[in-house]
């Protein structure tokens, strides 16, 4: 099978070098580019260079050169289509079937595009003609110049039905190719005319730097649409596009910028605006909400990518809906982050008004992912009563479980946790669940009987061996509800929270139902590493033949143990910080005291 030179150029344009050479070679950034030790030769001084701008790596010490797909071939062996099927995984996307027609689909993409870059110079011609005066003004009003109209390939499509398809038919473009391209409507009868008319005209671009598309801002106040963006085409995806990304992507890549990731403005000349005030990084959406896509497209220019709104009602809106679509694809590195125009005002309007180091400024004080959502559901009603609280914490530990990379759902957890305590006094695994569980076990600590049990503990029992016993036996976590609530899971917590919620309903809940409401709440990863466990947790519960009140005794057992060394832990680190302190002040009595104490309780610990 060959594959066409759009798929292979797409995956280019998805998967950075750096991020695929730097998992063997250490790299560091050197300029506009990455600098490491060859790996194809022994060297002390660094020669081996990695560009992701223009997409190769190159080798001074071996003479090396080559592509994300060379660099497969050359230090793993694979073939061409085994690198090309490694690398499409990696950008997310599949393999085409075989297809005969893969070139000519190809070529004519390519003549498509052409005919967008014949209809470009069109339309930069028309500026400059006399019935673009029109245009001309409204331009200035917003203070761009000539020079800006060049630099930012803004034209004009003249008010005639047909201006543009007679200069493009006659230069010898079929009529039905620019009708696929969306630059002619096609009416049920009658003759094909130009779509944008009377319009001022930006160029859209892919990221790949190609001209694919055109939005239309018009000036005629009886138009329809006061924007008009191209149709979805072949060579088109609105979806999939930034306006500007690909001047957006190399801006963000200078290592002397302010800001190193993309910053998202809500239309064509906000981003023009951005730019003439030396913040090359802005891109827009193109006339929807951010989509999944152009997520991915943002964390692919690197850095943490910065939604910039206007400051009213509708601006928070979209900030909120941007946040909501964010939340599952959260991973390292991969978060938004916010900062909302003062008074209403558009960058466009600051600009103009302040200049640019007012603009500047405003994103010198942006608010993370974290912060938007808490004050959204902060806000949603008074938190004067526990029923509205409870639900307050409800809605948290939805958004949670929203989050699909487990390590990121454990950070926010517990963001929100300390948020919750700052606010209320008490963070939500604490308190939640009031009511006694049927073993009547302590709410705030294992009780002296407890901590006799623990003492006839065999080893350490470990938090998945806890949580899995009360998913495989459910009656297990209604019965010990405050024990359960208590325990501290670190990145399980959330997962605890979701069961609890499930078996504190006073309902018969059976294993098969509860791991399906897991699976359903976004847990099925975290469901099959825990499953990993099974041998172990059903050894420490007594084995699979164990009674009802002998695994209870087992887990109680077990439990108590867990909480008697995250005490002892918890004491440790106390002494420890009070050392520190106490070293601070030149104590050294006072120091003496406290290391015999540490040492004390480190005893302790080791022989309980």
């Amino acid at each position: 099978m060959r594959l066409g030179e759009d798929f292979i150029d797409e995956i280019k344009a998805r998967v950075r070098p750096s991020d695929l050479i730097g998992r063997t070679v250490g790299l560091k950034r050197q300029g506009r580019e990455f600098v490491g030790l060859s790996p194809f030769k022994k060297e002390r001084s660094p020669s081996f260079f990695v560009n992701d701008e223009k997409r190769f790596y190159h080798c001074f010490a071996s003479g090396k050169h080559g592509d994300v797909f060379t660099w497969l071939e050359e230090m793993e062996g694979l073939s061409f289509m085994e690198a090309a099927e490694r690398l499409a995984g990696e950008a997310g996307l599949s393999l085409p079937a075989p297809d005969p027609q893969a070139q000519q689909t190809t070529q004519h993409r390519k003549s498509l595009v052409e005919w967008m870059e014949a209809a470009q110079a069109f339309y930069l011609r028309a500026l400059r003609t006399p019935a673009a005066e029109d245009a001309r003004r409204y331009l200035k009003s917003r203070g761009l110049s000539g020079e800006d109209c060049v630099r930012f390939g803004i034209g004009y499509a003249p008010e005639s039905r047909t201006a543009l398809k007679d200069e493009l038919v006659t230069a010898g473009a079929p009529i039905g190719d620019l009708v696929e391209c969306g630059l002619l409507i096609e009416p049920d009868s009658g003759s094909p005319y130009d779509r944008f008319r009377h319009r001022i005209m930006f160029p859209i671009q892919d990221p790949r730097g190609r001209l694919v598309a055109f939005g239309g801002r018009a000036l005629s106040s009886e138009a329809r649409a006061k924007y008009l963006n191209s149709p979805e085409t072949p060579i088109f995806h609105k979806g999939s596009m930034l306006y500007r990304f690909p001047e957006a992507r190399r801006a963000a890549a200078d290592p002397k910028a302010d800001i190193r990731g993309l910053i998202v403005a809500e239309g064509y000349l906000d981003v023009i605006a951005l730019a003439r005030a030396g913040l090359e990084q802005g891109v827009a959406p193109l006339g929807t909400a951010i989509t999944e896509e152009q997520l991915q497209l943002l964390w692919r220019a690197g850095g943490e990518p910065v939604m910039c709104l206007d400051g009213d009602s509708a601006g928070r809106a979209a900030a909120l809906k941007a946040a909501d679509r964010a939340l599952p694809l959260l991973q390292a590195g991969h978060t938004l982050r916010f900062a909302f125009m003062p008074d209403g005002k558009d960058p466009d309007d600051i600009l103009r008004e302040q200049g640019a180091g007012a603009l500047r400024e405003v994103f010198k004080q942006t608010r993370s992912l974290a912060d938007l959502l808490w004050e959204r559901e902060i806000g949603v009603e008074p938190l004067d009563d526990p029923d509205r609280r409870a639900s307050f914490r409800r809605r948290i530990r939805t958004l949670l479980a929203q989050i699909a990379e487990p390590d990121i759902r454990a950070e926010y957890k517990r963001e929100f946790d300390n948020r919750m305590e700052a606010a209320f006094g008490t963070t939500p695994q604490r308190a939640p669940w009031t009511g006694k569980g049927k073993k009547g076990l302590p709410r705030l600590g294992p009780s002296a009987e407890l901590r006799r049990a623990a003492k006839g503990s065999p080893g350490a029992s470990d938090a998945r061996i806890l949580l899995l016993a009360v998913i495989e036996w459910p009656e297990l976590a209604a019965d010990q509800v405050e024990t359960l609530a208590h325990l501290t899971l670190g990145s399980l917590d959330l997962l605890r929270d979701t069961v609890l919620d499930a078996c504190s309903s006073g309902q018969s809940v059976q294993s098969d139902w509860l791991r399906a409401k897991l699976a359903e709440m976004g847990f099925a990863a975290e469901l099959r590493r825990l499953d990993g466990e099974r041998g172990p947790m059903r050894a420490a519960i007594g084995g699979a033949d164990a009674s009802g009140e002998q695994r209870s005794e087992a887990w109680i057992k077990l439990a108590a143990a867990y909480m008697e060394r995250n005490e002892a832990t918890d004491r440790r680190e106390e002494i420890r910080a009070r050392l520190v302190e106490e070293i601070g002040r030149d104590d050294s009595e006072g120091v003496r005291r406290l290391v015999e104490a540490y040492r004390r309780e480190t005893s302790r610990s080791e022989s309980s």
